[in-house]
């Protein structure tokens, strides 16, 4: 089981976005990284295809999982830890102690 899911509200622990907050479009496991919305956005230059125009787009690109936190109920990064809840494996918030709902 994944401690950092696609969905999860994280936060930035470290780099140009440190401090900011999205939400995570994909989980790369293999290779434990995330693309997570409107952070580490950078410029790709873009060939014109029958669908798009030609030009220079933003984009965002993946960051180590080891530089995310999941975010708290007040938007402060926690740890996440494993517990068994009725008869399933949760994860839990190690500051607050509560159940990650995903």
């Amino acid at each position: 089981m994944q401690k950092i899911r696609k969905g999860d509200k994280v936060v930035v622990l470290t780099g140009k976005d440190k401090g900011r907050s999205g939400e995570v479009i994909q989980v790369m496991p293999k290779e434990d990284r995330a693309v997570v919305r409107g952070i580490n956005v950078v410029k790709r230059h873009q060939r014109q295809t029958q669908t798009q125009e030609a030009g220079i787009i933003n984009k965002e690109a993946s960051i180590h999982l080891s530089n995310l936190a999941v975010a708290d109920k007040d938007g402060k990064p926690t740890r996440v830890g494993f517990k068994v809840v009725d008869g399933k494996k949760v994860r839990v918030a190690k500051r607050s102690g509560d159940v990650i709902d995903g």
